[in-house]
């Protein structure tokens, strides 16, 4: 019943339902949980992760816990456990990396990046705090730091001890000039950090909503240690520690992908490539670290070691090289979404990142000269732009319409079959990847049944990664979202910005920023592989692209890439189908081919297990039919029953009128 508590104790009957689902990896996000039925006064334990933390009890149907920092991206286990009792109540809650989460604190202009700004502006929705407007907030100062194995975000100071939360505050760097702080003066970049000063008490707990700002640089606060320390040419000095211990760190510039060598193909690389949110032409075309791109790309997932790439495009449309200029394009030692274990020195989602890539580019490039000694090793050495001439683009095959195939090697026909199909199967003892499609027929119309079929839903999966699904919604249902996203079999939404992407275990899954309606869905494997899902008026559209990796190694309605259609007809069983190449013949491509590769429940070592999460008991047998026989005929003159009442246009067979 709305509005009750559940006095199943074990939690057997109902989901943990909590509010934010999200929050900011630095911690400080308030969650409300609501669920079992609570004693007022008691306290909880809340796990996030493997993190566990002491809640609150505000009535018997609400209680609530502060999310702590904690190095992980993407969904983790969130759980509960009220007065003695065990873990019972569980969830999972997203864990947004400190790039992607949402903004809190905007900085005004680019002054918090330049070596002694005179003042620094920040902003924030106040009411993100506290409706209050009389509450006292505090401001400070946080850093992060790796010298061992166990990286530390680190207190640095108080910049405001109690100020009004009117939304808005200036910093004035001249007032720390002076400040000595010995255990952190080798901190590079960090964080603004805004909470209440006086927070609310619930039953002894300190409970105040905590404000973030993305990761800054942090010369405006240390310059004048840095100076009294090292001298006037502090940024050289501190360049040349960087490069000292970046020389001795293991070389990673051979595991990243290489850069396509035009925007064109980086665009078109859906497996192995997402647009770069820091320079992005839809969403962000500031391109604050590559002046002059109109476009950057980022690898979607970490190379095997945790490292990325980055590649940069100009005007003309071209690679953007670092030997040309400061701003060309540069591999990154620590990927943003990190590495596992996440806890561990080079593998911190976002901040290992910054640690080793982005603030080097400050005390080397930004704070120096271009052409300083520094920045062109930076440029040259330590971080150069890989040469383009060895990459190699994928291939692509596609399902559209109702439906129409083209294979990897541009063998195009008709399938009309009925039920859920494997597309792509690839099994070797090196790689795994499936991806199967489910074909349902069309409703009525005004002549009665229709003998056609469209794709309605597809499922994917590579070797051991989370199963991703994405599903077309009934068009009564489309007022929101035009399609359903399914990863593990849990449902998932991408219309916020800090969930426009997501990882899950050996697969990121991404909206393009320019859609709103989640109508596009990209999914990008470990193995380079990537699948691309559109619905465009009520019809899904689904590309496979596939790197040179999978070369003759794929079965399925997507065919046998081999750079020769005369083997795409292959059945499961490894012999040719009896169809030959004759694409115009659409009842032997039914009969003779495309029925082999249909699913069923059970596992074929051929064509592989069902992929799909079906509701209500469901078995492939719901949506399969063997027996449906399909329009066979291409011609509407002979589809559309003869009529009197019906003329035909001379010369146009696609136009009909009524006399």
């Amino acid at each position: 019943m709305v509005g009750n508590c559940n006095k199943d104790i074990a939690g057997a009957n109902l989901l943990l339902m909590f509010a934010p689902e999200s929050g900011n990896m630095l911690g400080g996000t308030v969650v409300n949980i609501t669920g079992p039925c609570f004693v007022p006064g008691e306290k909880i334990q809340c796990r996030f992760d493997d993190t566990t933390v002491t809640g609150t009890v505000v009535d018997s149907n609400r209680a609530i816990c502060v999310q702590p920092f904690m190095m992980a991206e993407g969904y983790v286990r969130f759980e509960i456990a009220t007065g003695v009792s065990k873990f019972n109540w569980k969830g999972k809650f997203f864990v947004e990396t400190p790039a992607t989460a949402t903004d809190r604190i905007f900085f005004e202009g680019d002054s918090v990046h330049e070596r002694a700004p005179a003042e620094i502006r920040i902003s924030w929705n106040k009411h993100n705090l506290t409706t209050s407007e009389s509450a006292p907030i505090k401001i400070s100062l946080w850093g992060y730091k790796e010298t061992t194995i166990r990286p530390e975000l680190l207190y640095i100071d108080m910049i405001e001890e109690s100020t009004v939360n009117s939304g808005s505050y200036i910093i004035s760097p001249g007032n720390f000039r002076s400040r000595s702080n010995p255990g952190t003066d080798n901190l590079k970049f960090g964080f603004i950090h805004i909470n209440l000063t006086n927070p609310t008490q619930h039953a002894g707990l300190t409970v105040s909503p905590v404000l973030w700002s993305k990761p800054i640089p942090l010369a405006w606060y240390f310059n004048g240690q840095w100076e009294r320390k090292y001298g006037s040419r502090w940024s050289e000095e501190l360049c040349n520690d960087w490069i000292t211990d970046d020389r001795y760190l293991k070389n990673f510039a051979a595991e990243v992908s290489q850069c396509p060598c035009t925007l064109e193909h980086a665009l078109a690389d859906k497996g192995r490539f997402l647009p770069d949110f820091d320079c992005d032409k839809d969403a962000n075309p500031s391109c604050f670290y590559h002046k002059g791109a109109v476009h950057c790309v980022r690898s979607g997932a970490p190379s095997q070691i945790g490292s990325g790439q980055q590649c940069c495009y100009d005007k003309n449309n071209y690679l953007m090289l670092s030997y040309d200029q400061q701003w060309g394009s540069w591999p990154h030692r620590s990927h943003n979404l990190g590495f596992l274990p996440w806890n561990e020195a080079n593998k911190v989602p976002t901040l290992s990142h910054w640690y080793h890539d982005i603030a080097p580019f400050y005390m080397c490039c930004l704070w120096q000269e271009e052409q300083a000694v520094g920045c062109e090793t930076f440029r040259f050495e330590r971080r150069p732009t890989q040469d383009c001439v060895a990459y190699q683009s994928p291939f692509v095959a596609t399902v559209f319409g109702d439906p129409h195939i083209i294979t990897f090697d541009d063998l195009e026909y008709t399938f009309n079959g009925k039920g859920e199909f494997v597309l792509l199967h690839s099994d070797t003892p090196k790689q795994k990847f499936d991806v199967q499609g489910r074909f349902e027929q069309l409703p009525d119309n005004i002549y009665g049944e229709v003998r056609a079929t469209q794709l309605t839903a597809i499922a994917a999966r590579d070797n051991t990664s989370a199963i991703i699904e994405v599903r077309l919604r009934p068009k009564h249902a489309q007022w929101r979202y035009h399609l359903d996203v399914f990863a593990a079999g849990k449902r998932v939404y991408f219309d916020r910005t800090s969930l426009r992407i997501q990882h899950f275990p050996g697969v990121t899954v991404y909206m393009p920023t320019y859609i709103l309606n989640q109508s596009e869905i990209i999914m990008m494997f470990e193995s380079g592989a990537g699948v691309e899902v559109v619905e465009n008026e009520g019809f899904m559209t689904t590309r496979v692209y596939l790197p040179w990796s999978f070369m003759n190694q794929t079965r399925g309605l997507f065919g046998n890439w081999s750079h020769d259609i005369i083997d795409d007809f292959t059945l499961p069983n490894g012999m040719m189908g009896s169809v030959g190449t004759n694409i115009n013949n659409f009842e032997s491509i039914h009969k003779d081919f495309a029925l082999h590769w249909l699913l069923e429940d059970k596992d074929d070592p051929n064509k592989g297990v069902a992929l799909f999460t079906r509701e209500f008991g469901r078995t492939a047998s719901f949506y399969a039919n063997k027996t449906f026989v399909p329009e066979y005929r291409k011609n509407p003159q002979d589809i559309i029953p003869s009529n009197s009442d019906i003329m035909w246009r001379s010369g146009d067979s696609s136009v009909w009128t009524q006399k």
